[in-house]
């Protein structure tokens, strides 16, 4: 199973549905604060972490930056960019593990994440 534990300061709890929904059986969930939940990367309670806020950046990735450093975080989308499918796809595979995005675009880019990462843990 992969563990996937979503963060971040906006509609946690629907993004966790979300998450396990599109996790087809696969994943686990929890929600936890920023704080907990990079130290479950850090510790290897968790393989991935998810957050959303409104800048896709600060609230949903902050501690987790400053906790796992930047090679293993990454803003999926922020008010002036919104990564590509590809770009999704690209990130997982160079091994990023927690993953920011504006809480409006969770709908378009979630379901190419969990995707991404369904594929990379096959």
């Amino acid at each position: 199973m992969i563990s996937i534990v979503v963060g971040g300061q906006m509609d946690k709890q629907s993004i966790a549905k979300q998450v396990e929904q599109l996790g087809q059986g696969k994943v686990t969930v929890s929600v936890k604060s920023d704080l907990d939940g990079a130290l479950a990367i850090q510790t290897g309670q968790a393989q991935y972490y998810v957050g959303a806020c409104n800048t896709g950046a600060g609230g949903a990735l902050g501690l987790a930056v400053g906790l796992l450093g930047p090679k293993l975080c990454v803003s999926i989308s922020t008010p002036g960019k919104v990564m590509t499918e590809e770009e999704i796809r690209a990130q997982v595979q160079e091994g990023k593990r927690a993953f920011g995005m504006v809480v409006g675009n969770v709908e378009r880019q979630l379901p190419v994440l969990m995707d991404a990462i369904l594929k990379a843990n096959s």
